[in-house]
């Protein structure tokens, strides 16, 4: 993004193709870090889900009466 800007400034002749460059590589950078987000907070909840089928499966066992 900032090296779009730079070449802006040397390249008058091509300012606006810069310009749209410029804007893609904001968006590929902003899409980037949602993805990024949305994989960590996706790999939370697995992980919170799979806490919770554990301790879910141990509760259900059954438990041996010790009558001795």
């Amino acid at each position: 993004m900032q090296h779009e800007k730079q070449e802006k400034k040397k390249d008058p002749e091509h300012a606006h193709r810069h310009k749209i460059e410029e804007g893609i590589a904001a968006a590929v950078g902003l899409g980037a870090g949602g993805y990024g987000f949305h994989e960590h907070h996706e790999k939370k909840e697995d992980k919170k889900e799979a806490k919770e089928a554990k301790k879910d499966a141990k509760s259900h066992e059954k438990k041996p009466h010790n009558l001795f």
